[in-house]
C-alpha cells in the first residue's frame, strides 16, 4: 500500500510539474506575441518641420558685469568674465563677451564641456539667436538653433526670452523596444537617454551615466494607441509625456509637459 501511494504521489507531482511548465511556456509565448505586435515598437525619426520645442530663459542684470540666469527654474548668478563659476547640479557656467552683440555661454561638469551656446543679438535688440551645441560623452554633438523674442523690459542680453523658432540640425532618432515581455524601452541615442518600464504605472529607476541619482520613470497605457509617461527626480515630477500613435501606425507624437512651462514640447516622429 505504501508503494502504491508513493507511485500515485509521484505521478500527480509529475503531472503538476508538466502543467506548470506548460503555463510558463504559454506565458512566455503571450509576452513574446504582445512584444511582437505592440505598435509602438520600432525605429522613429524626428520630423523637425512638424515639431516644436519652445524654450524660455530669463537673464537679469545685477549691476556691473554680474547677471542672473534662469534656464529651467533655478537661478544662477555669475560674473560674465569668461571664467567657470559654480552652477546648478554640480556644473559650472561661464559667459564671455565676444563683441558687443555676441556672448559665448558654456556649461561644464568635472571639467568636461557639456554645451556651448553662441548668442547673437539682432541690431534692434528685439531677438536673440542661440546657436546651441550639446556635446555627448561618446563624442557626438547635438546641434540646434533657437530664435528668441524679447518679452517685457530689459536691455542688451538682459530680458525674458521666449523662443519663436527651433531648428534641429542633427539627426534625432527614437528607438522603442520591448522590455521584460510586456514593458517598453524608449531610447534617444543623441542624448544617451534610456527609459524602461512595464505598463503598470510603477516607478522604474533610470539607467545610464546621464541619469540623475534618484530619477525614475513610470508608464501607463491609456488605450491601444496612447501611453502616459511620468519622469521623477527625488520623488518630484520633472515632466509628463503623452505618447500617441496615428491610426496607420506611421507617426508617433510625444507631447511633453514640464512644471512651470506654459507651452509643451511637441515632438513628431515618422516611422523608419
Amino acid at each position: 500500500m505504501d508503494g502504491g501511494l508513493f507511485r500515485k504521489g509521484c505521478k500527480e507531482d509529475c503531472v503538476l510539474k508538466r502543467a506548470l511548465k506548460l503555463l510558463v511556456v504559454a506565458s512566455m509565448a503571450v509576452g513574446m506575441g504582445w512584444a511582437a505586435e505592440n505598435p509602438f515598437i520600432g525605429d522613429w525619426k524626428l520630423n523637425s518641420s512638424k515639431s516644436r520645442m519652445p524654450d524660455e530663459m530669463k537673464v537679469e542684470s545685477k549691476g556691473g558685469n554680474t547677471y542672473s540666469f534662469n534656464f529651467a527654474g533655478a537661478a544662477e548668478t555669475i560674473v560674465a568674465d569668461g571664467t567657470d563659476q559654480p552652477g546648478v547640479r554640480g556644473t559650472t557656467l561661464s559667459v564671455k563677451a565676444d563683441g558687443p552683440d555676441t556672448w559665448i555661454v558654456e556649461r561644464k561638469k568635472d571639467g568636461r564641456l557639456l554645451l556651448r551656446g553662441t548668442w547673437k543679438l539682432s541690431k534692434d535688440g528685439g531677438t536673440l539667436t542661440d546657436y546651441y551645441r550639446q556635446f555627448e560623452s561618446d563624442g557626438s554633438t547635438v546641434s540646434m538653433d533657437y530664435v528668441y523674442q524679447r518679452n517685457g523690459g530689459g536691455s542688451g542680453f538682459a530680458a525674458d526670452w521666449k523662443s519663436i523658432k527651433e531648428t534641429m540640425n542633427s539627426p534625432f532618432a527614437l528607438q522603442v523596444k520591448a522590455y521584460q515581455g510586456d514593458g517598453l524601452t524608449f531610447i534617444i541615442p543623441a542624448e544617451q537617454e534610456t527609459r524602461s518600464a512595464k505598463l503598470d504605472g510603477k516607478e522604474y529607476p533610470l539607467p545610464g551615466p546621464n541619469a540623475d541619482p534618484g530619477s525614475s520613470c513610470s508608464i501607463q497605457q491609456v488605450d491601444a494607441h496612447t501611453l502616459e509617461m511620468t519622469d521623477k527626480r527625488g520623488g518630484k515630477v520633472v515632466d509628463t509625456r503623452e505618447i500617441s500613435l496615428s491610426k496607420d501606425g506611421k507617426t508617433l507624437t510625444m507631447i511633453l509637459h514640464a512644471p512651470g512651462r506654459s507651452e509643451p514640447d511637441v515632438l513628431v516622429f515618422d516611422r523608419e
